[in-house]
């Protein structure tokens, strides 16, 4: 009698959850552009069990005539549309730099000068049926030197 009590429990515990799809809540992407000023990796976790608020960091690096190191760290908040697995992706990150030489056209830096941009971005991001995330940004940037717009794009896997 206990095995089959223990049964059904375990059977109704479970059932709820079949016909569910489980929110994955992790991501690892590449971008272009945004937070990494222009190309980096990132992982990034949402901290609710829904769509909500989440954290990313990652690494990228450029190099034409001198080589820049980037390190964005942010916050977002995904807005559910009305369209499945579809969010306007709104967030406030910073992106420590490390730069060897010359920044943009009319800006100096000192060689292996570093200094931090603050990136506000807004975006739309679609999660599809085979747990890719894609999202494309407006993520203009501020520094000491400079303030400029600018766009992201990124692509990556959920899980």
């Amino acid at each position: 009698m206990i095995k089959q009590i223990l049964t059904m429990l375990a059977i109704s515990a479970a059932t709820p959850s079949f016909g569910q799809d489980a929110f994955k809540r992790n991501d690892i992407y590449l971008e272009a552009g945004g937070n990494g000023l222009f190309g980096s990796v990132n992982y990034e976790r949402q901290l609710t069990k829904q769509p909500g608020i989440g954290a990313r960091i990652g690494v990228g690096f450029y190099t034409e005539d001198t080589f820049y190191l980037t390190i964005p760290v942010g916050i977002n908040y995904l807005f559910k549309l009305k369209k499945e697995r579809s969010f306007i992706d709104a967030g406030l990150g910073v992106t420590w730099v490390r730069v060897d030489g010359k920044l943009f056209e009319r800006c100096y830096v000192s060689s292996r000068e570093h200094f931090v941009d603050f990136v506000p971005s807004i975006g739309y991001r679609r999660h599809t049926l085979r747990n890719v995330m894609w999202r494309v940004s407006f993520t203009p940037f501020a520094n000491k030197y400079t303030a400029l717009p600018w766009l992201g794009a990124s692509i990556g896997k959920r899980f």
